[in-house]
């Protein structure tokens, strides 16, 4: 074993809210493609779900369920998952959503580019196919502007994109500074604040699909409720940035004079 084995340990984890019957593909996917536990945190879904993820861990020996009985969001039931993953001895966790969106195939090679680099917060950057909403295309480049500002572009490709490795005392360590974090800001705000935080980001291009109906496709977004949370959540952020700024900028020259 060697020493980075030492400080890697990872699991995935799985957020869930009434995700549909994509969860069963998502899941057993997962599992084909994963050497680790899968942990799925049920946020309080209803009785159809609560019985499909049950059937789950019986017949799947990796799975493990956590559950919510009322609805937190996401950050709150990955916050579940990362606690009760440290106490386990867990170091890492890569987190992908439920709804078949995030690719399993591709989490050999994200969970192999953490071990090469524990300390560090792999990023997946999107890769768009034709069938993807154009208007959430678009608009989550408004996300990625402000993301990258608050941190002066130190390298988030894209900040609303959930497929992810996290070193999960770093994530604890963030989450446990804000009570913000716990619903659809999640996502980009652990960015900014690991950023801040200094830990390394990698990213890695990652096809991604969106499902209709027909393809037993749910979503949970709704346009204005969760944009108003991403606009609140990027004036907090902003606040945070001018605070920062002085010392931004002073690892930002440090680095340079080091890559020199």
């Amino acid at each position: 074993m060697t020493a980075t084995d030492h400080q890697f340990r990872p699991l995935i984890l799985i957020p869930c809210y009434n995700p549909g019957g994509r969860i069963d593909i998502t899941v057993r996917d997962a599992v084909a493609q994963a050497d680790c536990p899968v942990w799925i945190v049920d946020d309080g879904s209803g009785p159809a779900t609560r019985e499909r993820l049950t059937a789950l861990a019986a017949e799947l020996e990796t799975v493990r369920v956590l559950r919510h009985e009322q609805n937190r969001g996401k950050g709150a039931a990955v916050l579940t998952g990362l606690k009760a993953a440290r106490e386990e001895g867990f170091t890492h966790a890569l987190t992908m959503d439920a709804d078949g969106q995030h690719p399993a195939a591709a989490i050999p090679d994200f969970l192999a580019t953490s071990r090469q680099q524990p300390d560090a917060l792999i990023l997946g950057r999107p890769v768009f196919d034709d069938d993807a909403p154009a208007l959430r295309v678009q608009g989550r480049k408004i996300s990625n502007f402000w993301a990258d500002l608050e941190t002066l572009w130190a390298g988030i490709g894209d900040s609303l994109f959930g497929f992810r490795v996290y070193p999960v005392d770093a994530l604890l360590a963030v989450m446990g500074q804000t009570r913000w974090m716990r619903r659809f800001d999640f996502d980009p705000e652990a960015a900014v604040r690991l950023a801040w935080r200094g830990l390394p980001l990698v990213n890695v291009d990652t096809p991604v699909r969106y499902f209709d109906a027909e393809e037993d496709g749910v979503s949970h977004f709704r346009y204005w409720r969760d944009n108003r949370l991403l606009i609140w959540m990027h004036l907090r952020l902003l606040a945070g940035f001018t605070a920062r700024l002085p010392r931004l900028i002073a690892g930002r020259l440090r680095k340079r004079r080091v890559a020199g």
